[in-house]
């Protein structure tokens, strides 16, 4: 007899139960056997056997040992899981002797840690093809938000950085067991055939700083660089001097960058 598990609010458990969801979702991940799929949190296993089924490789990372009876019974040589916190797990390490094409990543992320764990992910320099998530769908709008939209913001600009985000579709909260206060969305992010041309750092500084206070113009935001030099570019792309960073494009604040000099 299955025993009875309850979701752990302290770990931010809902399980997903809509088999319609788990099999689009699934659907979404067009990994073969020669592929790696990464699972986060895979819970009571509704996904994970689905994955299993596609014959990648396949690790989940799990934090709940009382999911044991659920998710042990799924190992097998191809499929593995371990028990620690994928904040806290050494992936390059994990994944070494393993033989693939294709890496993906995928999970039902707590929506407390949704941003530390991507941010994680990709400072771990992995070459991930796909990611594809679960989360908040206030979080996949800021994720995936457009200039001149206010949910455009600096995570926007860093996320795009290496991938092309797109939100796939909604998902009620009565898809989940407990019912949580919000409604979520699958969002998936693919890796970008070639960066920007621009220094990383540098712009990741003037995306912050643009952004550090939202309801102040660029100017205001900026008055620590060469702001005469970034009126120049403005008024390029026909855009004047008091805006606001949630109304300029990933190219702009590129020529931004690539124009300023971080060496004084």
């Amino acid at each position: 007899m299955v025993k009875q598990v309850k979701a752990k609010k302290s770990l931010g458990q809902n399980f997903l139960t809509d088999q319609n969801i788990i099999n689009k979702i699934s659907e979404s991940i067009k990994a073969n056997s020669d592929d790696l799929i990464i699972e986060i949190g895979p819970g009571k296993g509704a996904l994970t056997k689905k994955l299993k089924a596609k014959n990648s490789f396949l690790i989940c990372y799990e934090i709940d040992l009382d999911l044991q009876e659920f998710l042990l019974p799924l190992e097998n040589s191809k499929t593995k899981i371990i028990w620690q916190d994928i904040l806290t797990s050494n992936i390059e390490e994990d994944i070494k002797n393993i033989s693939y094409h294709n890496l993906y990543i995928v999970g039902n992320l707590p929506y407390y840690i949704t941003t530390p764990i991507i941010k994680y992910l990709i400072n771990l320099k992995l070459d991930v093809k796909e990611m594809i998530f679960m989360v908040q769908e206030e979080v996949a709008n800021r994720f995936t938000a457009l200039p001149r939209n206010k949910e455009y913001g600096s995570m926007t600009l860093f996320l795009q950085y290496y991938f092309q985000v797109e939100k796939l579709f909604k998902v009620s909260k009565n898809c989940f067991n407990p019912v949580p206060k919000v409604e979520s969305a699958i969002i998936k992010m693919t890796k970008r055939e070639k960066l920007p041309v621009v220094n990383k750092d540098n712009y990741f500084k003037i995306i912050t700083d643009s952004f550090r206070m939202k309801r102040k113009t660029l100017k205001n935001n900026l008055s620590n660089y060469d702001f005469a030099k970034i009126k120049e570019i403005l008024a390029k792309y026909g855009l004047e001097e008091n805006i606001r960073a949630e109304e300029i494009p990933e190219e702009v604040f590129i020529e931004i960058v690539n124009n300023l000099n971080f060496d004084k």
